[in-house]
């Protein structure tokens, strides 16, 4: 099959995934804004207000390395098929949960919607698989822009759901359930074929070990787990914090829609750029960016100050997270992909796990007052953010001219 044959296939592949992206991934940006605010409203102690936050993103952690296993064997459109089946369970059973006032089948909602979270992170892997390799940044980045659409549908339907039932935020929990069923169809229009089954005598690829010893992939697993794990850290805590310093559901509705825009608004070009420009310095550029953040949000607690400070961070996890993805892709064969992929994401979402739970404490536990707790979360990123850098630092002088393995 020819190249350009190949990436007819993968742009149709591009706008299946930009459509799941944004139909799909529209959960995301309501459960993070309604979270939160839900957990603090059925939790024993408000430390645990984000708890629930922490289980999705525990639940996407634990379903990555056995649910890129089972796409390795019966191909993408079932993994994806299973992550959609995990958003509308998880969905159905949190709305059940607020009517019912329980926290741990709050908890157990949002371990199933992890499922869901888990699948949406390969649609970047998906995109790359029938791709050349000079279009496979442009399509990681396609799909990842995808996410605006997600930006703009997801807080405004928080807007018309949050108090639609006598429950509050119960409608919301519906609507994604909605969401999860009709975006769910969209997978049958996937064109990837199954990976081959491999011969008993054929290459298996490195092991995980052996993969991470690669200082290519090393770096490229830190750089993503601290700009996936730093952006959860803050936007988990936004709407406490902006609701705790006396703005509205609404005021952190529009700053978490404005983050989650400057997210993947970028995505159209960043694949561009990390062909122009190379994907380490998309990275650091990425890295330096999420500083900036850190630094407007330290800087006041006004309306301004969140705004600027979460729409930083939503450009610095794009640059951060879509360049690290692309050192990834670039530094494994297709035998290890499955490996690969699972690992990466592991990792990933074991860093986001922590900062998850992190942010909570932080926010409840740094201090007495909300804008205490929200200086507490922004300070925690300065240590993540110089592990990163060093990483990149390393990697550059050690071995700037050093051969890619190619992801054919």
């Amino acid at each position: 099959m020819t190249e350009q044959t190949d990436d007819l296939r993968a742009r149709r592949n591009v706008i299946v995934l930009v459509l799941a992206q944004a139909i799909l991934g529209a959960q995301l940006p309501m459960i993070f804004i309604v979270g939160g605010l839900a957990g603090q409203s059925l939790a024993p102690s408000p430390i645990w207000a984000t708890l629930p936050i922490s289980l999705i993103v525990i639940g996407s952690m634990t379903t990555a390395p056995w649910l890129s296993a089972l796409m390795q064997r019966a191909g993408r459109r079932a993994g994806f098929f299973v992550g959609a089946a995990g958003g509308a369970g998880g969905a159905a059973l949190g709305a059940h949960a607020l009517g019912a006032g329980s926290f741990p089948l709050f908890l157990a909602a949002s371990y199933l919607t992890g499922i869901y979270m888990s699948a949406h992170g390969f649609y970047r892997f998906a995109a790359a698989d029938t791709a050349s390799p000079a279009f496979r940044p442009k399509a990681i980045s396609l799909v990842m822009g995808g996410g605006l659409a997600a930006a703009l549908i997801g807080p405004q339907l928080v807007k018309l759901t949050a108090e639609a039932a006598v429950v509050p935020f119960y409608g919301t929990y519906l609507a994604v359930f909605v969401l999860s069923i009709l975006g769910a169809g969209l997978f049958f229009f996937l064109d990837i074929p199954r990976p081959p089954v491999l011969a008993p005598d054929a290459p298996r690829g490195r092991t995980r070990r052996q993969m991470l010893a690669e200082p290519r992939i090393l770096v490229a697993v830190i750089c993503a787990t601290v700009s996936y794990a730093l952006m959860n850290l803050v936007m988990t805590s936004t709407p406490l914090a902006v609701v705790g310093c006396g703005f509205g559901t609404g005021d952190a509705a529009d700053i978490v829609s404005a983050h989650v825009l400057a997210m993947y608004a970028p995505a159209f070009v960043t694949g561009h750029l990390i062909t122009r420009f190379g994907a380490e310095r998309i990275v650091a550029a990425g890295l330096a960016i999420l500083a900036g953040a850190g630094l407007v949000a330290l800087a006041g607690v006004e309306l301004a100050n969140f705004f600027g400070a979460l729409v930083l961070l939503g450009i610095g996890w794009n640059f951060g997270f879509i360049g690290a993805t692309a050192m990834l892709s670039s530094a494994h064969s297709p035998e290890e992909r499955g490996r690969a992929q699972g690992m990466n994401d592991l990792i990933v979402f074991a860093g986001v796990s922590l900062a998850s739970l992190s942010s909570g404490v932080l926010m409840n536990a740094t201090g007495g007052t909300a804008e205490q707790g929200w200086m507490g979360v922004n300070l925690a990123m300065v240590p993540m953010l110089a592990l990163a850098g060093g990483a990149l630092i390393w990697l550059v002088l050690r071995a700037p001219d050093a051969p890619r393995r190619p992801a054919e």
